[in-house]
């Protein structure tokens, strides 16, 4: 009796994965490694270019106003001595109020660095999410996804996605 209903349960479990590889062959799956796009294609690195040169020259001033500051603070260790103690303390609340400054200063180059980063990461994303929409109604995918666990070569369209965001690179 018992072998009967082992043979039954494994004729049902064939059938099942005999179904399920039936259908997984007609699903046709892509994934997209969304960081490899995000470093690679042309328009983030056109993107990174632009925010290096929209920012440089003021993370030079804060690296030379942090310097700066540096000197100023190993100067008053070295003039201590001939110093009256007025003097070093109006030194010393000159190099509070100038570091408070230099983070104030620092502080918002983060704040600006980072929200121009989201907003050309954003423009990046959906560009790239129009040209998987692209693939996907012309090569007639059923699912694209972009987060996966593993993922192999044989659905990896990365580099297909890459490919059609440098081609569309001169044309926005």
């Amino acid at each position: 009796m018992n072998t009967s209903i082992l043979k039954s349960t494994a004729c049902a479990a064939l059938l099942s994965l005999a179904t399920l590889g039936a259908l997984a062959q007609e699903l046709k799956i892509g994934y997209v490694n969304a960081d490899k796009v995000l470093r690679e294609a042309a328009p983030a690195k056109a993107a990174q270019a632009k925010l290096e040169t929209e920012f440089s020259k003021r993370e030079k001033d804060i690296a030379d106003l942090g310097n700066k500051l540096k000197a100023a603070g190993d100067k008053p260790d070295k003039d201590a001595p001939t110093l009256s103690e007025a003097e070093r303390g109006r030194r010393q609340r000159d190099l509070v109020e100038q570091d408070r400054e230099f983070q104030r200063k620092r502080r918002e180059f983060q704040e600006d660095l980072t929200q121009r980063k989201n907003e050309e990461l954003a423009s990046v994303v959906e560009r790239a999410n129009k040209v998987m929409k692209q693939i996907f109604d012309s090569e007639k995918y059923d699912l694209i996804i972009q987060e996966a666990v593993f993922a192999g070569p044989k659905i990896d369209i990365t580099d297909k996605v890459i490919k059609a965001l440098n081609s569309q690179t001169g044309a926005k």
